[in-house]
């Protein structure tokens, strides 16, 4: 539901009816307030969208309410509504951070517009800062100083200072999505970083997402709404599982890369936009296309520089350093002491093939904040499988010492010693297909194959 909250504060009761008819009109939920004794104490029940307050009221006054809101750190949208006589109040109502003023008498198609005009403000801001705060979690994240991890740094560093599109590339838990961030970060540009999950919306909601859409352009659009590409527009916006993206939708997004223009759903016009596009798969991009889950022309398009996160397991010498940076951030949460890892809980975490890479040994690193009662962390306190995978054998048994007998067809062996790493992938990876696929070094569509050659 599109309705907003807003807050009618007017000492005269016609003047708050007349709003609240107006406002009602428009869609929208409305409380009434008769000084600003009372808007206060509406706010202490519950939030709102916005606020329309007359400046002359008894008790609490439109510029005492105003100053109050931002004492407490309401940052809620103002609207007063003044005479033409004290237009230097209304002024300095502006100074104190209200987002516009009315002049008395007036018509409703102006407190109409102004209404949505300080909405959509409110929203942008909104939106705005959420998406500052995720910005700010960026670089300081990444923590690694193997040499695979240098190489990393070293390409960010180089990339960044480009405006050419980006497509990263790692194992879901590698960090794709820090990667970007860094990028954006290193690149000097002033405008947002905008994420946004092509996997995790549904694909008819999707378009209006990346490229916003006018009211009334569908069912259930009452108000313009700008989309990423124009929030993101003067920094970065990273697409992260952009071959989960919808083949129609690929299209409009090529044009937008071609022409650097946006069109909202049901405008007349394109908008100039000026960003940086990174985007990001877990799978093969080059598979991706060859299967028709990715347009070829797209993928020349993003794929200007390519950035490989290495896996989990391609960083061993980092994995220490990791998970005593992990214990650490969470025992702090829990204000516990961090515990010690000893050598052999360190063992079995370089042993283990990690097929949720960092994340993985985030959650379970957090896990083991939680659950650990003593001032050490041992093998037998991890999951099962971790400590097993610390115990298993790491290599497939060579086929020595047969029988005389034994027949030396080298395909029959050979097709052994296959069935069994494939079995041994499988078993590591929990029996995810993609995860195996990863481990054999083979397309998901040739695992598959073996799979219903041997039976398994």
């Amino acid at each position: 539901m599109d309705a907003h909250r807003i807050l009618v504060v007017d000492d005269e009761v016609k003047m708050r009816r007349l709003l609240e008819m107006t406002l009602k009109n428009m869609g929208q939920e409305v409380v009434q307030a008769a000084d600003g004794v009372e808007a206060l104490a509406c706010f202490d029940e519950s939030p709102f969208d916005l606020v329309l307050t007359d400046l002359n009221m008894p008790r609490l006054d439109g510029l005492q309410l105003l100053r109050s809101l931002r004492e407490r750190g309401e940052e809620v949208p103002v609207i007063v509504l003044t005479a033409f006589g004290s237009i230097e109040t209304a002024v300095e109502a502006m100074k104190l951070g209200a987002s516009d003023y009315i002049l008395r008498p007036f018509e409703m198609d102006t407190v109409e517009l102004a209404v949505t005009r300080a909405l959509a403000m409110g929203a942008m801001q909104r939106e705005n800062r959420f998406l500052r705060d995720e910005v700010a979690k960026g670089w300081g994240e990444f923590i690694g100083r193997g040499a695979k991890m240098r190489q990393l740094y070293e390409l960010i560093q180089q990339v960044a200072p480009a405006r050419s599109s980006v497509l990263i590339v790692g194992e879901t838990g590698t960090g794709k999505e820090l990667v970007a961030r860094a990028i954006h970060q290193a690149s000097g540009r002033g405008g947002l970083f905008v994420p946004i999950n092509c996997a995790a919306i549904p694909a008819d909601l999707l378009e209006s997402e990346l490229f916003g859409h006018q009211k009334g352009a569908f069912t259930g659009a009452h108000r313009d709404r700008m989309g990423k590409f124009e929030l993101a527009n003067g920094g970065t916006i990273f697409l992260d599982e952009i071959t989960e993206m919808p083949l129609p939708l690929q299209a409009k997004l090529l044009r937008v890369v071609q022409e650097g223009m946006v069109e909202r759903l049901g405008a007349q016009r394109a908008v100039k936009i000026d960003l940086r596009i990174v985007a990001a798969t877990n799978r093969d991009p080059q598979q991706a296309v060859a299967e028709g889950a990715m347009r070829q022309d797209l993928f020349f398009r993003l794929n200007v520089v390519r950035v490989d996160v290495p896996p989990l397991r391609e960083r061993r010498d980092d994995i220490q350093l990791l998970a005593e940076h992990f214990l650490q951030k969470y025992s702090a949460e829990l204000g516990r002491p961090t515990p010690h890892l000893t050598e052999d809980a360190l063992q079995s975490l370089l042993t283990y093939r990690w097929p949720g890479n960092v994340r993985e040994l985030e959650n379970l690193m957090e896990r083991a904040a939680v659950l650990c009662r003593g001032k050490d962390i041992e093998a037998q306190h991890l999951p099962l499988d971790i400590a097993r995978a610390a115990a298993a054998p790491t290599s497939v048994p060579a086929a020595t010492g047969l029988p005389d007998s034994a027949s030396l067809l080298l395909k029959t062996h050979v097709e052994a010693v296959e069935k069994k790493l494939i079995e041994t992938a499988l078993e590591r990876s929990a029996d995810n297909k993609s995860a195996a696929a990863r481990l054999l070094g083979v397309s998901e569509r040739a695992l598959w194959y073996k799979i219903k050659k041997y039976g398994l």
